[in-house]
């Protein structure tokens, strides 16, 4: 499932990727029947937007073992989550921007769960059918505001600071896929989501137990060790097994 923009339309649109190059327009990722006497459309004919826009994006802080420990902490009893704003979504392509407020800005490759349809506390053997699929994110993050601030707010929530997409695999088994993140082309994320302390289904369900999530809400389930910094003119690229590859360049605001 994909969101674009095409100059027959005035709106995004929501489409359904077939194959590695077709594009067929459907009503929206939780009605996909198609939008009837629409063609077809290749990738190279539409620009890919997010492929949804989140009520809210959660996201999980010090899921990985590893990246726990380059960071000189220790594993939670339970996820710690925070809220990203709506405002910092881009899609592929989009300009991460940098803001003058901060002198080290980091990437994070992640796992995104996108929710399928409204969930109030389920269990972890009911999170999959409330789960629409999967996509590719980078939880941006001012670290020198993280560190000043004591809390994560400021550092997380500048705009463009949520990079999603291009697209959500809905038909994915979450356990055991490979992530990575490459800058300029350089592999400086490398782990596999069975390392995760927490599970995406617990992740669900524990969220879920807190506040309700809506179609289309997003948790972003934490980033393996391997995090670094962005400077103005590199290119940042995501990738999750199953899904693709997510691809931003970076540039000074």
């Amino acid at each position: 499932m994909l969101r674009f923009i095409h100059p027959k339309w005035k709106a995004p649109q929501w489409g359904r990727l077939e194959g590695k190059e077709t594009v067929v327009p459907i009503v929206s990722p939780f009605h996909p029947e198609e939008q009837k006497n629409q063609p077809s459309l290749t990738l190279d004919e539409v620009k890919l937007l997010a492929p949804v826009k989140p009520s809210k994006i959660v996201a999980v802080g010090l899921n990985y073992a590893d990246h726990i420990a380059e960071m000189g902490n220790t594993p939670p009893p339970n996820p710690i989550i925070f809220i990203k704003p709506q405002t910092a979504v881009i899609g592929p392509g989009e300009h991460i921007v940098l803001p003058p407020s901060s002198q080290r800005v980091d990437y994070e490759a992640e796992l995104a769960v996108v929710i399928g349809k409204k969930c109030r506390s389920v269990r972890p053997q009911e999170a999959p059918s409330f789960i629409l699929g999967y996509t590719c994110f980078n939880d941006v993050t001012a670290r020198d505001l993280q560190k000043k601030d004591g809390q994560w707010t400021r550092a997380k929530s500048f705009d463009t600071f949520a990079p999603l997409g291009p697209w959500i695999n809905t038909n994915l088994d979450p356990s055991a896929l490979h992530i990575e993140c490459r800058l300029n082309g350089e592999l400086k994320q490398s782990s596999s989501t069975s390392n995760l302390l927490f599970s995406v289904f617990e992740l669900v369900a524990f969220i879920s137990e807190i506040m309700t999530l809506l179609p289309g809400d997003v948790i972003a389930t934490g980033t393996p060790q391997g995090v670094g910094p962005m400077k103005d003119g590199d290119l940042v690229e995501v990738y999750v097994e199953g899904v693709g590859t997510l691809s931003n360049p970076v540039k000074a605001g």
